[in-house]
């Protein structure tokens, strides 16, 4: 799982405690970043923060045949017949740089829900090590486990002020990976916006198959943010992929950033590029506009 090892590294968090957000606060929102609480540095620098005037935010529970499942929301405050996005972590999970991407939504008029994904694998705040992280937890989240969970949080919403006929998915790294799989899985979905998620790899039972083997029959259009200098998904895989993708129905596309590596999004990492990761930003907007969702 070479992506794993790239979400892992020079992990730097980056939050800033001015606006009342305590540490422990933040903890409790970093549930899922599989690391030990102590080992998460909280600095001031650098982060784009989003505040929630305006808005309802914080977590709620799903129940999943019968397992509670954290999510965080957070949506503008009263809203009704809101359009929907689901926003899948990396491999740390729902911590603040996720909550923050889902205020970021919010504030743009979605009902953005984030949900902890890895909650089942154990206390990923007890996992000290990356390779822990994989062995435990990663490698132990089937991808079945992972659609039926989503499948919860979509009926949630429809449920619960949102509409129904407008939802989208995006993810980071793992999330992107599931963002390509969920896009397959569920037709509710209108659009995805998959940012560097791995297109190829080995098959197990838990993995059955990759975004590769759902290219030709994927009817969900799906963008992909990815950078020309990502070490660890190689432009000789998204070539196949827009290669198996063109035998299909659907209008997918990449872009492709060349002054970027992996997690040019994540702005609480040294990967981040703030210019790559602002024009992400836009394009995914008008992504989910030009589809339908918003």
């Amino acid at each position: 799982m070479d992506d794993l090892k790239r979400d892992a590294e020079s992990l730097l968090t980056k939050t800033s405690l001015s606006d009342g957000v305590d540490r422990r606060d933040f903890l409790k929102v970093a549930l899922g970043t599989g690391f030990a609480a102590a080992a998460m540095p909280v600095v001031a620098q650098g982060v784009v923060k989003t505040d929630s005037a305006g808005l309802t935010a914080g977590t709620i529970t799903i129940s999943v045949n019968g397992q509670t499942v954290p999510v965080y929301r957070a949506q503008p405050e009263g809203g009704k017949n809101l359009p929907v996005v689901l926003v899948i972590s990396e491999i740390f999970g729902v911590h603040e740089h996720i909550a923050d991407v889902a205020r970021r939504f919010a504030k743009l008029g979605y009902l953005a829900l984030a949900p902890d994904l890895f909650v089942r694998q154990g206390d990923p705040q007890k996992v000290s090590s990356i390779a822990d992280l994989q062995k435990d937890i990663i490698a132990k989240t089937p991808d079945a486990q992972v659609m039926t969970d989503l499948d919860a949080v979509v009926a949630w919403a429809k449920a619960n002020g949102g509409d129904g006929d407008k939802i989208a998915i995006t993810g980071f790294c793992w999330g992107g990976r599931i963002t390509w799989l969920y896009a397959a899985h569920n037709p509710a979905i209108k659009a995805g916006v998959a940012w560097y998620g791995r297109l190829m790899g080995e098959s197990n039972a838990n993995f059955p198959r990759h975004p590769i083997d759902i290219a030709g029959t994927l009817t969900v259009p799906v963008l992909g943010l990815y950078g020309l200098k990502d070490t660890g998904i190689s432009q000789e895989s998204i070539e196949i992929m827009k290669a198996a993708l063109a035998k299909g129905p659907n209008k997918s596309t990449f872009v492709i950033y060349p002054n970027s590596g992996h997690a040019f999004h994540a702005d609480y990492r040294p990967s981040y590029v703030e210019a790559d990761a602002k024009d992400g930003w836009g394009r995914l907007q008008a992504w989910f506009k030009q589809n339908g969702v918003f």
